[in-house]
């Protein structure tokens, strides 16, 4: 394969002086970004061919540059930075090209319009605009989209609603580009702004009218909304299993719901016997109930908030479990989340500042109820420390600071899985005290397992988002507004399909990990906690590669068995 300047520029840049041997990635991997970054803000027509194979054009420069890159002349971090890096790239292109698959199944649905696309194509390097002709064309063009809206009543219906979304998604796109183009000569060129004002407008209506017709173009065999009014799209169990190997997941959808199960009947088992111990017998759901109703009085959430931070660090450094810089400990900060925000999540939002979920004013008083009690002091134990420290304040924070560049091909099984791992641990430890925080605790497990059953059947075409509701409701004890605002969260939030999952089994992954390494004898748990964090985010099995100096081969594929100790 000839070089392209993008394989000449990577290698130039790991060929400098001065750059570390364990980061020989650091340049490509930021290179590669920066030249997505710079594709994705010029071809801003994201629904066309032309956008398709510039993208497909930059992964193949990227891919070509992995060719040429000598693999055993890499140090130990190199080659982890190589395989995770190549995977990057080649998942990248699987989802592109299933991308580019649904748009070409469609295209058709804006044949007529190439005048409009030169006209937008034009405006990126401000061609000067004839106005009578651009306005004769905008006045010819409202004619022929109006009749194709006509013409759509003789036209076979879509296969299903996702079909038809993305053929609205295709006008959408010349909708959008095609207003940024007018507006860019609107009101600077006189003979531009005379001319083309009305018809622009005229064509503008009918493209919306269009693009309306095809968003409810479908057969009705698959059903968009199932009476939740939550519309996601659902993935198929083919691109699930690719995602999955992606990810370095050796296994299926159907064995991972096997473990979503088991870790839902483990924790039933467990929150029977924390409900004996409060009194309630074998009635855990009751007990949970009592849990809820434990929420502290309007006005003092952040206090309490505060209270569970500094708890949680405190247990951590008495019990030696993590390093624990003094300006992490210093720095995170707490925000409230707005009404609007908790529609989509009514718990906690994580990183450098905590956004605490908790009833307002606005709120009508069965949304405030549901609110407080989805927000009590015994289930927030069991997450603030996920959202802060050791979770993802401390992650992000010493992220910044270690091989920062992997943060780019980064992946939910060591963000989230890590924060799961936290825990996991600290329930071992004994940092709830009381049966009431164990069933917080307990609670926010078996959320995580549910996740596993909800998000993978939902993909699989097994469940509905209502269906997946209730299920929150019944198996796990979520008030039904909050249940309803996860759901929406995981199917219409622009989360990876594999994302939900990604807390129960990356903190199995970690569990395994540190079985093998702590409990084999190779490092203490401080040791092993601090290793994983600088290492940055990684699959795990990579980062298991890196702590246990595993040396890869470049053919290096999928195969730790994680389950099955």
């Amino acid at each position: 394969m000839k070089k392209s300047l993008i394989t000449f520029l990577a290698l130039f840049l790991i060929s400098l002086p001065g750059i570390p041997q364990q980061f020989e990635f650091y340049e490509p991997v930021s290179s590669y970004q920066a030249d997505r970054g710079t594709l994705e803000r010029k071809y801003t027509l994201k629904e066309t061919q032309e956008y398709y194979d510039r993208i497909s054009q930059l992964f193949d420069d990227w891919l070509g540059y992995i060719e040429t890159v000598d693999y055993e002349g890499l140090s130990s971090d190199g080659k982890i930075d190589y395989l995770q890096f190549r995977n990057f790239l080649r998942k990248a292109v699987f989802f592109h090209e299933l991308e580019e698959q649904d748009f070409r199944e469609v295209a058709f649905v804006t044949d007529f319009a190439e005048e409009l696309y030169q006209f937008i194509r034009e405006r990126r390097r401000g061609k000067t605009v004839d106005g009578p002709k651009k306005a004769a064309i905008f006045h010819a063009a409202a004619e022929r989209f109006a009749k194709a809206t006509m013409d759509m009543e003789n036209r076979p219906l879509f296969e299903n609603w996702m079909v038809a979304d993305k053929a609205a998604s295709v006008v959408r796109d010349l909708r959008e580009n095609l207003s940024e183009a007018f507006y860019f000569y609107y009101g600077y060129h006189p003979d531009f702004t005379w001319w083309a004002k009305a018809p622009y407008d005229q064509l503008l209506e009918e493209i919306r009218r269009y693009e309306q017709k095809l968003e409810g173009h479908y057969s009705t065999s698959l059903a968009r909304d199932d009476g939740s009014g939550i519309v996601g799209k659902p993935e198929g169990r083919h691109a699930l299993i690719n995602r999955l190997q992606y990810e370095f997941i050796p296994y299926t959808p159907e064995e991972l719901l096997v473990v979503g199960r088991e870790q839902l009947e483990w924790c039933r088992n467990e929150m029977i016997l924390a409900a004996r111990e409060m009194g309630f017998g074998n009635d855990w759901r009751a007990a949970l109930e009592y849990v809820k109703d434990q929420y502290v009085p309007a006005g003092e959430q952040p206090e309490m908030i505060n209270r569970l931070a500094e708890e949680a660090i405190a247990f951590i450094e008495d019990n030696d479990l993590l390093t624990v810089p003094d300006l992490a400990k210093e720095t995170w900060r707490m925000l409230m989340m707005s009404p609007e925000m908790q529609l989509v999540n009514p718990f906690f939002l994580g990183g450098e500042a905590i956004r605490i979920s908790y009833p307002t004013n606005t709120m009508d008083h069965d949304a405030k109820m549901m609110s407080l009690r989805g927000n009590n002091p015994h289930f927030c134990m069991a997450t603030v420390h996920h959202e802060l420290i050791a979770g993802h304040h401390l992650q992000g924070f010493v992220n910044q600071r270690n091989k920062p560049y992997r943060r780019v091909m980064g992946t939910p099984f060591w963000t989230e899985g890590w924060a799961l791992y936290w825990e996991f641990l600290l329930y071992e430890k004994g940092l709830p005290p009381t049966p009431e925080d164990r069933m917080g605790f307990l609670f926010w497990r078996k959320h995580r397992a549910a996740r596993i059953i909800f998000s993978l059947n939902y993909h699989l075409g097994n469940m509905g988002p209502q269906e997946c509701i209730d299920f929150l409701v019944s198996e796990v004890g979520h008030e039904r507004a909050n249940a309803e605002a996860e759901v929406r969260r995981s199917f219409t939030g622009r989360y990876d399909p594999l994302y939900q999952i990604a807390y129960m089994i990356g903190g199995i992954q970690f569990q395994a990990l540190r079985t093998e390494l702590v409990d084999g004898g190779h490092m203490t748990l401080k040791e092993f906690n601090d290793a994983v964090l600088k290492q940055n985010s990684l699959p795990v099995e990579l980062l298991r590669a890196i702590l246990m100096e595993k040396d890869l081969p470049e053919d290096y594929s999928t195969n730790w068995r994680f389950l099955d100790n």
